[in-house]
């Protein structure tokens, strides 16, 4: 095979690659001609490749230019840029949001073209618009603030869990401070329920309540919606308030904190410090009254420690902090919310099942549920639908709920008291450690026992 062969099947081997990769993908030289543009990017765009391939840049995008062009300005200076926003119009009209990064293209010291990878987000962007524009009518509405979404109360959150108990009241009481609110658990605990009680008890309940998931948006998205944007700040950006400004008078919740960007989180500690935003693109700044809760499915401590929480931040929001224990850590709860979810159960389906049998009574406390009291819901809800009799049997279980059993029987071989009382006690001193974030001391208040007992049991139980 000579050497124009192998260039050649070289060329179609990357080519296949690019073909394949499941990313936008736009490739110009240094005239600014494509010279590569795969299907992903074509059907981003609403091109066919044919139309775009061979042809320069600005006359397929003629609402770009040079200085809007993320790729001429990559040929333009050769350096490279990450996750930059870009609006613009198609050949046929049709506006399109990217995020993208751009590379220039350096062969033996010769710059030779620019590559780029571009996230279409046109779809989320204008849903998210939407969603603001929404909440601003909302918010605005006969020139008055209407509350919003917060439709639970503490009334709502039902337990039989002393220790639920307290933290209720606990935040019943921190509702009527404006200071800001961290709430961490697991998946399924309840958060936003617990958030929204705090809001309906505090001083803010007619103002507004606007939840944000700050996992559910692309980063450079998520700092327009949080603090808006002004005409001018990029191609296609108009005046629009951002989520602070619409909760001015209210509460902002911000769901999964942790996965927030770590300039976004330097930007939200310094509108909690000064109590005033300024939009993307904007020098002016606007003052906004607004308490912020926010909430993670992870301990704080194992966020910092993994970089996802920063640590100015976290002192910040530590001000008035709740943990919810997970459902297997409340054994009380697990038959107690199974009652409740079979009445409500009962009353949609036109049913009459009076409880569980007393095998699905033992399978239920016996598992760990990770999805917590959603877990738990979802699993009352799939029996009530599929049983026949007047209690819900091992029959009626989900699948996975039905695997279980065997581990549950093999337990039983063991009934050394001694066995058990050290897993109880060494679990409830892991559990209290993590409450109080490994502080000995508050720990030791938390098990009503002495702080040097509870040392030399960690000490003798290797904990």
């Amino acid at each position: 095979m000579n050497v124009n062969s192998v260039s050649n099947v070289t060329e179609e081997i990357l080519s296949a690659i690019l073909k394949c990769i499941d990313e936008a993908i736009h490739v110009v030289n240094t005239d600014g001609i494509t010279i590569f543009y795969n299907e992903v990017a074509a059907k981003h765009d609403g091109l066919e490749i044919k139309e775009v391939v061979g042809k320069p840049l600005l006359s397929v995008f003629p609402s770009l230019n040079e200085q809007s062009s993320t790729l001429l300005k990559v040929i333009d200076t050769k350096k490279p840029i990450y996750n930059e926003t870009q609006s613009f119009v198609n050949l046929h009209g049709r506006k399109i949001e990217t995020i993208n990064t751009t590379l220039p293209i350096i062969v033996q010291g010769e710059l030779i073209g620019a590559v780029e990878i571009a996230k279409d987000y046109t779809r989320i962007k204008q849903l998210s618009e939407r969603l603001v524009e929404v909440q601003k009518s909302l918010t605005h509405r006969s020139g008055k603030a209407v509350k919003q979404q917060a439709a639970y109360t503490f009334v709502d959150l039902l337990t039989s869990n002393q220790h639920f108990s307290l933290i209720k009241k606990k935040a019943e009481k921190l509702a009527k401070s404006d200071s800001p609110i961290l709430v961490y658990g697991e998946s399924g605990t309840g958060k936003e329920l617990f958030v929204q009680s705090i809001h309906n008890a505090s001083k803010r309940a007619t103002g507004p309540f606007i939840a944000q998931n700050c996992a559910a948006i692309p980063e450079n998205l998520l700092e327009s919606i949080l603090f808006g944007t002004s005409r001018g700040s990029y191609t296609g950006a108009v005046d629009r308030p951002g989520l602070f400004e619409l909760a001015n008078g209210g509460t902002l919740f911000l769901d999964e904190l942790n996965s927030m960007p770590f300039d976004l989180q330097a930007k939200l500690l310094r509108v909690l410090e000064d109590g005033a935003v300024r939009r993307v693109g904007s020098t002016n700044v606007i003052s906004v009254n607004v308490r912020v809760i926010s909430a993670m499915n992870v301990y704080p401590g194992e966020a910092m420690d993994q970089n996802q929480l920063r640590t100015d931040l976290f002192y910040r929001l530590n001000v008035l902090t709740f943990e919810l224990i997970p459902l297997r850590q409340r054994k009380e709860d697990i038959l107690f919310l199974s009652g409740l979810f079979i009445s409500q159960y009962n009353e949609k389906l036109g049913k009459q099942v009076t409880g569980l049998d007393d095998d699905v009574k033992e399978i239920f406390l016996s598992h760990q549920w990770p999805g917590n009291v959603r877990e738990l819901k979802h699993t009352i809800e799939y029996m009530m639908n599929v049983c026949e009799g007047r209690l819900l049997t091992e029959y009626d279980l989900p699948v996975m709920m039905k695997n279980i059993k065997p581990s549950i029987e093999s337990k039983r071989s063991s009934f050394v008291l001694r066995e058990h009382l050290k897993e109880v006690e060494v679990q409830l001193i892991n559990d209290a450690l993590k409450a109080a974030d490994g502080n000995v001391q508050k720990a030791a208040m938390l098990l009503d026992i002495p702080r040097q007992t509870l040392q030399y049991k960690i000490k003798k139980l290797n904990l």
